[in-house]
């Protein structure tokens, strides 16, 4: 199945400084266009370097210097280990007044190069897909889309700008693990890049032992529409956000490991008329406003669903927050812990 950048992000999509900053901790960065040594990398890894994905592989003969991203996550990745994007897109949903996040912000303003500054990245829109002519004005001699939803035809024309690292194998099923790997190849910085994930990890580790009665509650994390027969998506381990609640100690609910057996992509469809077969401990989704939440709980089918009618149920309407998990990153995840674990320990208590 193919997934415009919109659909994607609808079907798709479902804080703190300090703990970002646990993330970047000794990676010092540069201006737009070039960088400066990250984690303990005193040498870059040598080139030239081939990275697989899923249109084949890609070889960069030369340390990047000048990087363009499309979709999200790949900016905060580069950013993150060091390296100041030429260009990179706005963030349409879940964006600020510079179009982008506060966690890209910190990082930007920490490496002195700022949105809206002379040294900071361009930006280009994305809402109509993948934005060729503004990102090929950027002159980059690589381009990073290791979590994206790119297509063979798309994947063809961005090759003829310069070097592609597209995603692994399915559209918008990268781990935030893996496109930091992949990243860090193509931009020589692999032994960052290890450090980077691992310092990540440990900071989403310590912060959701915080919260014990997460731990090994049965989860589903799905997107709920209220008044529609189709109205339940349910997102499979493939997904980042199911991901980032294993990562926490918490269990895939075996109706979702059952359902997804033999499904093409990161989340299925259910029928809201077998809403109350969604059994888990506790049910994760994302809405557009606390009225939502509402419909929810009182809708005559989805209310049925046994976490939601128990009040396990964390539905959260800040779109800063749904990005930062479902498009998950070594910058948004720290900052996203925070305003999130709460609300899900409100929820595992009730489970």
């Amino acid at each position: 199945m193919e997934f415009s950048r919109r659909q994607g992000l609808k079907v798709g999509l479902f804080a703190s400084v300090s703990a970002l900053g646990v993330a970047l901790a000794g990676c010092s960065t540069g201006t737009v266009g070039g960088s400066a040594p990250a984690p303990s990398q005193a040498a870059a890894d040598s080139f030239p370097v081939t990275v697989k994905h899923v249109y084949g592989e890609t070889v960069i003969s030369s340390a990047p210097q000048r990087v363009a991203t499309i979709s999200w996550v790949n900016d905060d990745v580069a950013i993150a280990l060091g390296v100041i994007p030429v260009g990179m897109p706005k963030n349409e949903y879940g964006g600020n007044e510079n179009s982008s996040t506060a966690w890209k912000d910190a990082a930007l303003e920490r490496a002195g190069a700022a949105i809206g500054t002379a040294k900071g990245p361009a930006q280009y829109s994305e809402v109509d897909g993948v934005n060729f002519t503004e990102l090929a004005k950027t002159n980059p001699d690589i381009i990073l889309a290791a979590y994206s939803g790119l297509s063979q035809e798309d994947y063809d024309k961005l090759s003829k700008i310069a070097p592609v690292i597209a995603f692994p194998k399915s559209a918008y099923g990268t781990s935030w693990q893996e496109s930091t790997t992949m990243i860090g190849a193509a931009l020589g910085r692999s032994q960052a890049a290890t450090e980077l994930i691992a310092a990540t990890e440990k900071t989403v580790k310590d912060q959701g032992a915080k919260y014990p009665q997460i731990a090994g509650k049965s989860f589903i994390y799905g997107n709920l529409e209220p008044s529609k027969s189709d109205g339940v998506n349910v997102y499979t381990s493939a997904d980042n956000r199911p991901k980032f609640l294993a990562s926490l100690g918490m269990v895939l609910a075996p109706v979702v490991v059952a359902a997804e057996k033999g499904a093409d992509g990161f989340y299925v469809q259910w029928s809201a008329e077998k809403a109350n077969e969604l059994e888990s401990q506790v049910f994760v989704s994302w809405v557009p406003d606390a009225k939502t939440k509402d419909s929810i709980v009182a809708d005559p089918l989805l209310g049925q669903i046994p976490a939601v009618k128990k009040g396990a149920f964390l539905a959260d309407s800040n779109q800063a927050l749904t990005l930062a998990i479902s498009a998950s990153s070594p910058l948004s995840l720290p900052w996203a812990l925070d305003a999130f674990l709460p609300q899900l320990a409100a929820a595992a208590d009730k489970a």
